[in-house]
């Protein structure tokens, strides 16, 4: 596998203040991440929002409430940031995390659409 990509991206995420990657581990263990993207906007008054991608808790950590501090972390230091928004997309095929993210809070207020330009598998 051709990691190069991958390391290209982590590396422009590195240096741009307005994208990190938030980690949690345990014992060492990297066991759940969170992308979060700051995007500024024309809409509801110039204000930023907080996009959540790459949502991730490994599987033998699931159920026990790590999701749900992770992402209420990220949103907290969105808060904090000054975003009026926090969005993030799932797979609408995936009804699990659809009611995970509901039950944070979160509601399917639009219809997501995405064009690949480029195949990646």
């Amino acid at each position: 596998m051709d990691l190069a990509a991958y390391k290209a991206a982590f590396d422009a995420i590195l240096v741009d203040p307005n994208h990190y990657i938030l980690v949690m581990e345990k014992d060492g263990e990297l066991i759940g991440c969170v992308q979060v993207s700051y995007l500024p906007n024309l809409t509801f008054k110039g204000s930023w929002r907080a996009q959540f991608e790459g949502v991730r808790i490994s599987r033998s950590h699931r159920g026990a409430g790590l999701g749900r501090q992770l992402i209420g972390e990220a949103i907290a230091r969105a808060k904090a940031r000054g975003c009026k928004i926090v969005q993030l997309t799932t797979t609408a095929g995936r009804p699990e995390a659809i009611a995970f993210y509901k039950s944070l809070g979160f509601k399917g207020t639009h219809i997501g659409m995405k064009l690949h330009t480029k195949r990646y598998h």
